[in-house]
Parts: structure tokens; sequence; C-alpha cells
């Protein structure tokens, strides 16, 4: 008994010599083409759009994304953040350290990704009293930001913790040295 002959998935007709199988069907070498320019698919590897076959040129120039960082087409795997789409090697922390940003927590601004270190460095509050980013909670008095520990006494240096307190060349007095 021979094998049932195959059909081309295009034109429905026997093929009688050379055979294209792909998708799970069987196609004339001349049918085998892109569904969107319908030249032939003569490359060893091509894509596949609504289980058709699409070639390299055709994919690029209608179904890839095209990566925010770098403007180039995305023909691999795509990180999806802050409404773009990026390559993986794209997807870095837009401060100094360009550190790899897939797969971690990042912080955006104006549009772009940042680190915690760096967008700490670039983009927080500074402290009047030492001019480290605050990251913590602030004391906010003699309208600038403070961390706890720098908010001291400008005499004895001891931390003012009470909510009064005097000002001498707006700095903070506490009040033994304020007397």
């Amino acid at each position: 008994m021979s094998e049932p002959a195959s059909v081309c998935h295009k034109c429905n007709e026997v093929i009688e010599q050379r055979i294209i199988t792909a998708l799970g069907k069987t196609w004339h070498p001349e049918h085998f083409a892109c569904k969107d320019c319908h030249r032939p698919i003569s490359e060893a590897t091509f894509n596949i759009q609504a289980e058709e076959p699409v070639c390299s040129d055709c994919f690029v120039k209608n179904y890839s994304g095209t990566c925010f960082g770098c403007k180039q087409p995305i023909l691999e795997r795509t990180i999806k953040a802050m409404e773009q789409s990026w390559h993986e090697e794209c997807f870095v922390c837009n401060g100094l350290c360009k550190k790899p940003l897939v797969g971690t927590s990042f912080y955006e601004r104006d549009g772009h990704p940042y680190c915690r270190e760096d967008f700490e460095q670039l983009f927080a509050a500074r402290c009047t009293g030492c001019g480290q980013p605050i990251t913590e909670n602030a004391i906010v008095a003699l309208n600038a930001k403070w961390h706890r520990d720098c908010f001291k006494c400008k005499k004895c240096g001891t931390p003012i913790t009470a909510s009064t307190f005097a000002v001498e060349d707006n700095k903070p007095l506490c009040t033994a040295c304020s007397g």
C-alpha cells in the first residue's frame, strides 16, 4: 500500500516532486510564501503570524516592535515596561551605573528607568545637615529637610527631638544652649 499523496496547502494540488513541510502542512516550494508580500520563502528560518509563514523583511516591517532604548526592531524576547517595548539588553538604568533592570524593581522619571541607588543620588531630596539623599522620613524645619540624626543643635551637637527649639543663623539650637 502506498502513502497518500501530499496536497499543497496553498493550491490544493497533489505535490509530486519537491515538498516543503512546515507548520504541520505541506507545500509546493513556490507556494511556501510570505503571507504578506507573497514572495516564496527560501531562507531556512522564517516567522509565523496567524499560523502562516512570514518572511524576515515583512516580520520586521509589520510585526516586530521597536526598542524604546536603541530604536531597532525587536526580533527576540521583548521586555514590556513603562508602556514601552525594550530589548532585554537595552532595559538598563539610565543613571551612571547602567545596570540591567530586567527582573528587578526600578524607579521611573521622565520616561527613563533607574535603579534605586542612582534614582536616590539623582532625584531624592537632600539633607540640609549632611547633603546626602533622604530616603526615609525627614524632619522638615527651617524651610529645609533633614535626616533625624542630622537635625542637631548648632552648639552642642545633641539631636533635637523636642518640638520646640531656638534658631541661630538659620540653624537649630536645643533649649539648653539657647537659654
